[in-house]
C-alpha cells in the first residue's frame, strides 16, 4: 500500500486504532472491579512492595509456613514492582487504571496491525470478537502488562516475515522487557520458529538457506536477550516449573480446559469463528494454518490462554484474509497511516480524562469471595500461626502478614502438595485430612463454609468454630471442645 493511498484514506480509517483504544479503556474502567477478581493480585502487590523495600528480588519463599526457605523466583518481578507502586499511590484504583491502560494499548497495537491489511468492516467485526474471547483472562495481574509487548513482538515478526526478511536485531529489546514482566516470554521465543518457517517457505529456493540462517541468528540473540533479568537464565526455568505441575494444573481454574457444556465468552467466540470460517470459506497457508490451530488448541486446553488466542489469532490470519478476500493493497503491512493531529490529541485527551477520573473516584474493590477480611482479623486476634486455608485465600493472607498453608504460587508447592491439599479439603480420604492437620501442626483452618473439611470439623472434638459468615468459616484447635449434637441427616 502506497503512502499516497494511505493519505487518501478516510480519517476514520486512519484513526481507528486510537478510538479502539478509547473504547476498550472506557469499558475496562467502567467495570474496573472485574479486573480485581483474581486472588493472586493480593500477593503480587505484596511481593512487589517487598522488592521495593529490600531493593532485591526473591530467591526463596518467605511467606508460607509450609515452604519456608524453599527455592522460588518471581519471573514477573518488574510488573509486580509497578503494580505495588501504583497501589501505594492510588489504592486499588491504581492497579485498575494501569491494567486498563495496558489492555487499551494492546488493542491500539492490534488494530493498528489489522488495518494495515484489512478494511474497516472486517476489523470492526474482529475486534469485538477478540475482546469477548480475551475478557475472561483480563485481570490486574502481570500478564496484562506484558500483552502490549506480546502484540508488538508478534506484529514485528509477522510483518518481517511477510516482507520475506529477517527481523532487525534491535527488536530483541522487546524480548528483554517481556522477560522481566512475565514468564510468558518463553512463548514469544517459541513463536520465532514457525514464523521464520512461514517466511522461508515463501521465498525462492535459492534464498531460503540465507534467510533461515538470519532468522536463526535472530533467535539466538533473542534467547540471550531474554536472560537479561535479575535471575539470568533461571527465568527460562520458571515456565518449565509451571508446566511440570501435571495433575495440579487441573485444579486451578485458569489452567482448566474450555467447557462447552455451557456457553461462556470463550465458547461463544470459538463457535462464531468456526461458523465464519465455514461461511466465508477461509483458506490459510500451511504455517499460518498451523499457527492458528496451535493458538486455538492452547486456549481450549487452558482457558488462561484465551487472551493469547484472541490477540494473536487475528494477526496470524490478517494477511491471508487480505490476499483471499481483498485488503488495502499489494503492499499491506509495510506502513501505517499517521492520524490527524486533532484526532490524536482528542483521543489521548479523552483517555487521560477517563484515567484521571478513575483515579480520583477510586471506588474499586477486590471481590469479596477472595477477601476474607473479617475471618483473617479473627485469626490474627486469636494468634493463629499455622492456618490450613483455601487456595484462593492465600493471596489475601500474605497481604495481611499471615502466613498461608498454600497460595497462588503453585510452582513453589509442586504437584504432590497441591493435589494433597485439594483432596484433603474435599475429604477424598478423611483419615488423611486429619493426618495432614497433625503433620503440619495446624492450629486453625480458614475454609469456604460449604467445603467438606469445614463441615466435618463442626462435629469433631478438639476443634471449635469461632467465626462464620456468608462465605467462610474459621475453626481453631481447642482440646476442651466437645460436640454432643449428632450431624443432621437430610432425607
Amino acid at each position: 500500500m502506497t503512502a499516497q493511498a494511505i493519505e487518501a484514506a478516510p480519517a476514520e480509517r486512519r484513526t481507528l486504532p486510537l478510538w479502539a483504544g478509547v473504547i476498550v479503556l472506557g469499558v475496562m474502567l467502567a467495570g474496573g472491579d472485574r479486573l480485581l477478581l483474581d486472588p493472586d493480585t493480593y500477593w503480587q502487590i505484596a511481593i512487589g512492595q517487598w522488592m521495593v523495600d529490600h531493593r532485591a528480588v526473591p530467591w526463596t519463599d518467605s511467606y508460607s509456613f509450609t515452604m519456608p526457605g524453599q527455592p522460588w523466583i518471581s519471573t514477573q518481578w518488574l510488573a509486580q514492582v509497578i503494580y505495588s507502586q501504583v497501589y501505594a499511590w492510588f489504592g486499588w484504583a491504581g492497579p485498575v487504571a494501569l491494567a486498563a491502560l495496558a489492555i487499551a494499548l494492546t488493542y491500539v497495537l492490534l488494530t493498528r496491525f489489522l488495518v494495515r491489511h484489512l478494511g474497516d468492516v472486517p476489523v470492526m467485526l474482529m475486534l469485538p470478537l477478540s475482546f469477548l474471547i480475551a475478557l475472561p483472562h483480563l485481570y490486574a495481574r502481570p500478564h496484562v502488562l506484558a500483552l502490549p509487548v506480546m502484540v508488538a513482538w508478534v506484529a514485528a515478526l509477522l510483518s518481517t516475515a511477510e516482507r520475506r526478511e529477517a527481523p532487525p536485531l534491535a527488536l530483541v529489546v522487546l524480548m528483554t522487557l517481556w522477560s522481566n514482566l512475565h514468564g510468558g516470554f518463553v512463548f514469544g521465543l517459541v513463536l520465532i520458529g514457525p514464523i521464520a518457517l512461514d517466511a522461508v517457505l515463501n521465498v525462492e529456493s535459492s534464498a531460503r538457506l540465507r534467510l533461515l540462517l538470519r532468522w536463526f541468528v535472530f533467535g539466538l540473540v533473542a534467547l540471550a536477550a531474554s536472560c537479561i533479568t535479575p535471575y539470568g537464565w533461571n527465568a527460562l526455568l520458571g515456565a518449565r516449573a509451571i508446566l511440570s505441575l501435571g495433575e495440579a494444573l487441573k485444579l486451578i481454574r485458569e489452567w482448566m480446559p474450555a467447557d462447552f457444556s455451557s456457553l461462556g465468552p470463550i465458547e461463544v467466540g470459538t463457535l462464531l469463528i468456526i461458523a465464519l470460517a465455514f461461511f466465508r470459506g477461509l483458506k490459510l497457508p500451511l504455517m499460518r494454518n498451523l499457527l492458528f490451530v496451535g493458538l486455538l488448541y492452547m486456549m481450549l486446553a487452558h482457558v488462561r490462554n484465551a487472551d493469547v488466542f484472541a490477540l494473536l489469532g487475528p494477526m496470524v490470519v490478517a494477511a491471508p484474509l487480505a490476499a483471499q478476500f481483498g485488503g488495502r493493497g499489494d503492499e499491506a503491512g509495510l506502513t501505517f497511516p499517521r492520524p490527524h493531529g486533532v484526532a490524536l490529541s482528542g483521543a489521548l485527551a479523552l483517555m487521560m480524562v477517563m484515567t484521571l477520573g478513575a483515579l480520583a473516584v477510586g471506588q474499586y474493590r477486590p471481590a469479596a469471595n477472595v477477601t476474607p477480611a473479617a475471618a483473617v482479623a479473627v485469626l490474627k486476634d486469636n494468634h493463629a500461626r499455622r492456618v490450613f486455608n483455601e487456595y484462593n485465600f492465600g493471596g489475601y493472607m500474605i497481604s495481611q502478614g499471615l502466613a498461608p498453608y498454600i497460595d497462588g504460587r503453585t510452582e513453589l508447592y509442586g504437584e504432590k502438595f497441591v493435589v494433597e491439599h485439594d483432596e484433603a479439603r474435599r475429604l477424598r480420604r478423611p483419615a488423611e485430612f486429619f493426618e495432614l492437620l497433625e503433620r503440619h501442626r495446624i492450629d486453625a483452618t480458614l475454609l469456604n463454609r460449604k467445603t467438606p473439611a469445614a463441615l466435618i470439623l463442626d462435629q469433631v472434638d478438639g476443634w471449635r468454630k469461632i467465626f462464620i459468615d456468608d462465605q467462610v468459616v474459621v475453626h481453631v484447635r481447642d482440646g476442651a471442645a466437645r460436640h454432643s449434637v449428632e450431624p443432621e441427616i437430610r432425607k
